[in-house]
């Protein structure tokens, strides 16, 4: 960055911190041992080679970084940082929810569609392919009809809690243990997350 730039940034960014930061010009003075003069100099534009134990006072006064306070703008990065989760920038995934009568002749259409023909939930977490089993029956031990099941479509290869249809019974069940398709089971896939009901 050229110095004028730089100057124009720290100006901005000394306007913005004090506002932010329930400040005044006289209180950053007085604490930063700055003259008054010079910080009406640097926010008027009076200055454009500011020096850098200016800048370090300045910095040290309001907690950051004294290379930062020329070159970023910091309003648009607290900004942007306040709307970041911890998780980072997610969006929340629509999920359609299926009841469980119409489960099985569900699994092989595509989610887009399944998104279109039945109503929505949301999962914010990171994985695509997703649907809300909607229990009309209980899972033994597990889950009352009514409950919401966020299920991870497909084959699993984890240990993590799956939800299975038995062919033979033609209930669900979860399991943790390895298990895949077969002539007596079909495997849903994970389940992401359990929502009671009410």
């Amino acid at each position: 960055m050229f110095k004028r730039e730089k100057t124009e940034r720290l100006k901005s960014n000394i306007k913005y911190l004090i506002k932010s930061r329930g400040e005044t010009q006289l209180s950053l003075c007085n604490a930063s041992g700055l003259t008054r003069t010079t910080i009406y100099n640097i926010l008027e534009g009076r200055v454009v080679n500011v020096q850098q134990s200016t800048i370090r006072k300045i910095s040290d006064f309001f907690g950051v970084s004294y290379k930062e306070i020329e070159t970023v703008d910091l309003e648009e990065r607290d900004v942007i940082e306040s709307s970041v989760s911890l998780q980072g920038n997610m969006n929340p995934a629509a999920v359609p929810i299926i009841k469980e009568s119409l489960l099985i002749q569900s699994l092989d259409k595509r989610i887009g569609e399944l998104a279109a023909t039945h109503p929505l939930t949301y999962y914010f977490g990171t994985a695509c392919n997703l649907i809300g089993v909607l229990l009309e029956h209980e899972i033994s031990g597990v889950n009352e009809s009514g409950d919401l099941l966020i299920v991870k479509k497909g084959l699993s290869s984890s240990d993590k809690e799956k939800l299975v249809y038995d062919k033979i019974t033609k209930k669900l069940f979860i399991t943790s243990n390895p298990c895949c398709c077969s002539d007596v089971v079909l495997v849903v896939g994970d389940v992401l997350e359990e929502r009671f009901n009410g």
